[in-house]
């Protein structure tokens, strides 16, 4: 069945998933062909991941650059597209965000001198496995290499998904051992692939062990699942995050068009539990590059108790040239939204420098001249000032 064929049987099943919008019934007809659908379930949307061109081609009309994108993904990072997330899939459109985001295409197979397998240059900042000890005072513990979905500019890609990089219980173990250790290590950011994957006793007893380190004194969590699969963001899971708080959690926006109406209620029972959210995004070539879309984005995530805390130069991954933009893009975000909008709608743009080099903050330059203390500044509007050291 193809997209439009799928589009008209919609109000033939309708009655079948009345709880669900109109482009999520469309997927779930698909899928109810051949399985009872429980659409509220993360589980089974986790089951039913989309990971085949056969599968896909019954959701969207791939074109051939996409076509050829799948067929030739080999060794490179897998295809996972969650049946929420494909619901919100132009099934016509190949420039659709939400689309371009997921599902492979030929660009990726081409590869540039400035690219890197590790682009952060993690692994060489790995004392043990799965933990990241770059900063002085924070590591990030990398607990799980699966995602629910599999973003197409993931940084990560060396990685996740892989299969090869198993966590245990004993390099959970090397890791605490680690953080005991150092006693300088104040922050633990839990992240993956996804560590909201896991089922929640795992998550519950990794984060107890973090919080019995005396000197840890702030836990976090990256994840992309509360925007790629809400459903996962269940009172019972957020009673845990409330339960071993203050945890603070940093999500994953990238385009105004993911801010559903089930990612308002996940990024509500969050924050109605006392968990603080902050978005970190990428920006990418053609899908969030613009100061307008940018600005929507932010505003649609202060709605929802969401601070915009990143804008991130897309990282030189492997395969990754058509997804990123000159610097001066995003300096003009910037430009378009300090002094035009709220303070709190404005994140930092920041390049992780490839190599390891960590976040370095790029920002549009106010200071027109300085000497001998006589500083002449300008405002967003372009306008000039003169400011004296004491």
């Amino acid at each position: 069945m193809n997209p439009v064929q799928a589009e008209v049987q919609i109000s033939q099943k309708a009655q079948d998933f009345g709880d669900l919008i109109p482009s999520e019934r469309r997927i779930a007809a698909i899928f109810a062909k051949n399985t009872e659908v429980d659409w509220q379930n993360w589980r089974w949307h986790l089951r039913h991941r989309i990971k085949a061109k056969g599968d896909l081609k019954k959701i969207i009309r791939l074109t051939p650059e996409e076509e050829a994108g799948i067929d030739q993904l080999g060794n490179k990072l897998s295809m996972a597209i969650t049946p929420y997330f494909a619901s919100m899939m132009h099934p016509q459109d190949p420039q659709c965000p939400i689309r371009r985001q997921c599902v492979p295409t030929v660009h990726e197979l081409q590869t540039h001198s400035e690219e890197l397998v590790d682009p952060c240059g993690e692994d060489k900042y790995s004392p043990v496995h799965g933990l990241v000890h770059r900063y002085p005072d924070r590591v990030l513990f990398l607990v799980t290499e699966m995602c629910a979905m599999y973003c197409r500019y993931c940084t990560r890609s060396r990685m996740v998904g892989d299969g090869k990089r198993s966590l245990s219980t004993a390099t959970y173990d090397a890791a605490f051992d680690y953080i005991r250790k150092n006693k300088k290590i104040r922050d633990v950011l839990i992240s993956g692939g996804d560590p909201l994957i896991l089922p929640n006793h795992l998550l519950a007893y990794l984060i107890r062990k973090i919080r019995e380190i005396p000197h840890v004194e702030f836990i976090r969590i990256g994840t992309r699942m509360p925007v790629s699969l809400p459903q996962r963001v269940t009172p019972e899971l957020a009673q845990i995050l409330k339960e071993h708080g203050p945890i603070w959690m940093s999500l994953h926006f990238t385009h105004h068009k993911e801010v559903t109406a089930r990612v308002r209620e996940a990024c509500a029972l969050l924050a109605d539990n006392g968990i603080p959210l902050g978005s970190q995004t990428v920006l990418l070539r053609g899908i969030n590059d613009k100061p307008r879309t940018m600005k929507k984005l932010m505003h649609e995530l202060l709605k929802i108790r969401v601070r915009p805390y990143y804008i991130y130069q897309c990282d030189p991954v492997v395969g990754s040239r058509h997804f990123r933009t000159p610097i001066n893009a995003g300096l003009k975000i910037i430009e378009s939204l300090r002094g035009h909008t709220s303070g709190y709608a404005v994140p930092t743009y920041v390049v992780d420098a490839p190599g390891g080099g960590g976040k370095i903050p790029i920002s549009p330059n106010y200071v027109v001249s300085s000497h001998g203390g006589k500083y002449t500044l300008r405002n967003y509007d372009a306008e000039h000032y003169i400011h004296l050291d004491p």
